[in-house]
């Protein structure tokens, strides 16, 4: 099923924003959903202006969403991993402890289109999003087909209104 448009979304609009993958395993070579993600934002033509892979240290992830949020121009911050139930993922705690505003919508979303393809091993999906000092902050689980399905469907048909949304 196709994403319906907005009517208010302008074709062309280019945001800026940053990825993190959040995993004490993964490499720039090895981190195929960090990949998929700025691969997904590109071709919608929106830029990444930064990308890194942290270990799954909450203090590390709340210091890196606090520096990036400082840029002006940058206007989401997409993280992928750390977001199941496993004693080392921290990414929804770290992310949910900022959030000045939550968008509960997504994360309920995206565990309902995860049931349709996984079944009930949705419920252990954390995914989060929401405002930390004006930028739009998403954060998905680790898996390619989870970062696929939650960029595909939810962040990308929604970047642009949302970001309209924040500076209106």
């Amino acid at each position: 099923m196709a994403p319906i448009p907005h009517p208010d979304d302008a074709p062309g609009i280019r945001l800026s924003t940053a990825v993190i993958t959040v995993s004490d395993t993964r490499t720039p070579d090895t981190d195929h959903s960090g990949q998929l993600m700025q691969q997904l934002l590109r071709q919608a033509g929106h830029g990444v202006t930064c990308y890194q892979i942290l270990p799954d240290e909450p203090l590390q992830i709340q210091a890196q969403l606090t520096a990036l949020t400082a840029d002006p121009a940058l206007v989401a911050i997409l993280c992928n991993g750390g977001t199941g139930i496993a004693p080392r993922d921290t990414t929804y705690d770290a992310i949910a402890a900022l959030l000045e505003k939550q968008l509960p919508g997504f994360g309920e979303l995206f565990r309902w289109l995860s049931f349709q393809e996984i079944g009930s091993r949705a419920i252990a999906s954390r995914a989060v999003a929401g405002l930390y000092r004006s930028k739009l902050i998403f954060a998905l689980p680790g898996s390619t087909k989870a970062v696929r399905l939650g960029m595909e469907q939810l962040i990308l048909p929604e970047l642009v209104h949302l970001s309209q949304q924040v500076r209106s």
